[in-house]
């Protein structure tokens, strides 16, 4: 799906007003044309990274803009600990800034928060997509939340645990316990009933932190929903599925909703949700040099909060992440 995809990365900041001085968003945008730009919001203590297979395949059909969120990612911690209300204010910002027409926002785990925040306020935005929505009201506990995630990253394929341990370091201990009690707190079953949009609701088989029922309650609170289940994915459904999560947005995004589907949870069969593919069975030395090497670039540059240095990383891993799924199509055709 995602082989006419950019592999470009450019690299831009939004400053945020009225919170502490300096603190801003980092933006990562492929592409330039389509029908309707995407907004890519991630979860507490991860970076926009956890979007980079998604990203290709929605620039399918629009632009892609991936948030990285102030404490996260190398982005500079602000002096206070900002609530999901001022990280909703931000990505408001980033939409207007940018002048975003009617973007389709999507936001992964507390991500889910700052987007329900912020459509609650902002009818204007009329699509919208909640992958493993958070928290579930009835394990509001930081040790059943510990359980949950364990639970669900026990099915999380390599790569994703790799991606969380190093999104962890970059953000440190300090500001996501600092955070943590922000999201632990978001009442989001009361901002639910309020957003207009419609509303796409995405869970992996085995995400524990997004339980089936919940999620079922999440579109009985939400007036205009449509929910799906995608077999063997876990939390991080959008990166271990990404060619399925992406068909689904852009289905949704192309097809508006009809009537409230409510809190019917659809299911993708096996068929329908294949299995990641492998580039290939013995992966090429030159892409992965180049993906790895892309990877080191990226984080020298968060590390020098260096932009122009971490879009070039990103481009690289980008076009070596392309190459080595291409090979890996020629070599299943």
């Amino acid at each position: 799906m995602a082989s006419d995809s950019s592999t470009s990365v450019t690299v831009t900041r939004v400053r945020g007003t009225g919170i502490a001085k300096g603190t801003y968003v980092r933006v990562s945008t492929i592409g330039d044309s389509g029908e309707r730009p995407f907004v890519l919001v991630p979860g507490i203590g991860v970076a926009s990274n956890y979007f980079e297979r998604l990203a290709p395949n929605l620039n399918e059909f629009g632009p892609v803009h991936a948030l990285d969120l102030p404490g996260f990612a190398g982005v500079a911690h602000p002096a206070e600990a900002l609530s999901i209300r001022k990280y909703a204010d931000l990505v408001g910002r980033v939409i207007d800034e940018m002048q975003l027409n009617d973007p389709v926002v999507v936001g992964h785990s507390m991500g889910t928060q700052v987007v329900t925040d912020l459509l609650a306020r902002r009818p204007d935005l009329t699509t919208a997509v909640l992958i493993g929505p958070v928290i579930n009201p009835r394990e509001r506990s930081i040790g059943r939340q510990a359980v949950r995630f364990l639970q669900s990253a026990w099915h999380e394929p390599g790569d994703v645990k790799f991606l969380a341990v190093t999104a962890y370091l970059l953000c440190g201990p300090k500001w996501f316990s600092r955070i943590l009690p922000k999201m632990m707190r978001f009442p989001i079953e009361r901002a639910l009933p309020k957003v207009q949009a419609d509303t796409l609701v995405i869970r992996g088989e085995f995400d524990a932190v997004a339980p089936r029922e919940w999620v079922r309650r999440v579109g009985e609170l939400l007036p205009s929903s449509r929910l799906w289940e995608i077999p063997g994915a876990a939390h991080s459904v959008m990166h271990a599925h990404a060619e399925e999560v992406a068909r689904l947005c852009v289905e949704h995004a192309e097809q508006p909703l009809e009537y409230d589907e409510g809190g019917v949870l659809r299911r993708l069969t096996h068929d329908q949700a294949s299995q990641r593919r492998r580039a290939s069975a013995d992966p090429d030395l030159g892409d992965v040099t180049k993906a790895v090497a892309g990877r080191f670039v990226e984080a020298v540059g968060m590390l020098t909060e260096d932009d122009e240095t971490i879009a070039k990383g990103k481009t690289d891993h980008a076009e070596a992440m392309k190459s080595a799924h291409e090979k890996g199509d020629a070599e299943s055709a």
